[in-house]
């Protein structure tokens, strides 16, 4: 099978990372290309040489007649050379401008987190609507996203594909002075932006100095929340971030809304306990006093539970058993590219 991924920025991001792992492993027995627009290009030092790789530059994340239609141009040109069996769309504008472009009895389009359309920009709810029935399938990456798309009128082939990942590879991590103090470690993975609450990271950190708090993902000086606690560190943007989780006690991820977010299960592949926002489908695989907590974004709760992991070993013991057992039965690479591979053949 021919297969042609699209993804709107080769940035490292949480939907990078999915349509990478998808792309590796599906090009041990397919042939697939992978075309992705605006960003660093960090993502393509992730891909296997065995994925062809296209550039797509006028494919951005903003709106711009121009740039949208150079795009709309550059995806037809892909079609036409490759002419794939199948075309997989991710992220809005990828999704977007390939359910236009490319016959929709051919395209799947996943949706990594559908809250950030229907929270933050409902006003492009009537274009998804209308956009459902320019591809043959849509996937959630979690029921929470599926049973939303439904209810907001979007209801052509939807079903759900749990992101899936491989454990990450530690072989190569730089040493960080914060992980190597005896406290216990509490750790963020994550841009610093509002969606982000890094401010509610900041105010845990406060209530608990006796941990660190380490915080990987800034891209600047992080400035807006005063004098930080002597506990609280962001340590910058960090290549193979998700392999840090190996060295922390507790994954913590504060958030407005979530997809399905694979610093998460990062997590889990090493066994960590998870502390997390309830939002999205965090709770479907954060399961409350089992192997951690989705909470509402109080920085009381979120402390109170941490303390609770953290302060019993055997508590401790019994999430970290859970977490890895999860992972390896729900969201492994292998399950991911099975589900999909189950959509491709539908």
């Amino acid at each position: 099978m021919k297969i042609l991924q699209v993804i709107t920025q080769s940035e490292l991001g949480g939907a990078q990372t999915v349509v990478v792992q998808l792309a590796n492993n599906l090009s041990k027995e397919h042939q697939v290309i992978l075309a992705a627009g605006q960003g660093d290009g960090k993502m393509w030092d992730m891909v296997d040489d065995k994925v062809i790789r296209e550039n797509c530059p006028h494919l951005q994340r903003s709106i711009s007649l121009k740039n949208d239609l150079l795009a709309a141009i550059e995806l037809r040109k892909l079609y036409n050379k490759y002419k794939p069996d199948i075309v997989h769309l991710h992220s809005s504008k990828a999704g977007t401008l390939g359910r236009i472009v490319f016959p929709s009895k051919r395209t799947v389009y996943t949706v990594h987190g559908f809250d950030s359309v229907r929270l933050a920009f409902r006003k492009f709810l009537p274009i998804e609507r209308c956009l459902q029935h320019f591809c043959k399938a849509i996937v959630g990456v979690s029921k929470y996203d599926e049973k939303h798309l439904i209810e907001e009128g979007i209801k052509n082939n939807v079903s759900t594909v749990y992101n899936g990942i491989s454990v990450p590879d530690c072989s190569t991590l730089q040493p960080l002075d914060v992980l190597g103090t005896e406290k216990k470690k509490i750790l963020s993975i994550a841009r610093v932006f509002p969606q982000k609450k890094p401010d509610l990271f900041v105010a845990v950190a406060k209530l608990l100095p006796q941990y660190e708090f380490i915080w990987i993902g800034n891209q600047r000086e992080v400035t807006e929340f005063g004098e930080l606690p002597d506990n609280c560190h962001f340590v910058g943007n960090i290549p193979n971030a998700g392999a840090y989780c190996s060295k922390a006690d507790i994954l913590m991820l504060p958030s407005n809304y979530e997809g399905l977010p694979m610093v998460i299960l990062e997590a889990m592949s090493f066994g960590k306990p998870v502390v997390a926002s309830n939002v999205g489908g965090i709770s479907e695989i954060v399961i409350n006093d089992v192997n951690g907590y989705a909470l509402e974004n109080d920085a009381q709760l979120f402390a109170s539970k941490i303390s609770y992991i953290l302060e019993d070993k055997d508590i401790y013991t019994r999430f970290s058993q859970h977490s890895s057992r999860l992972f390896s039965e729900q969201l492994t690479v292998e399950k991911m590219v099975q589900g999909y591979l189950e959509v491709y053949n539908r």
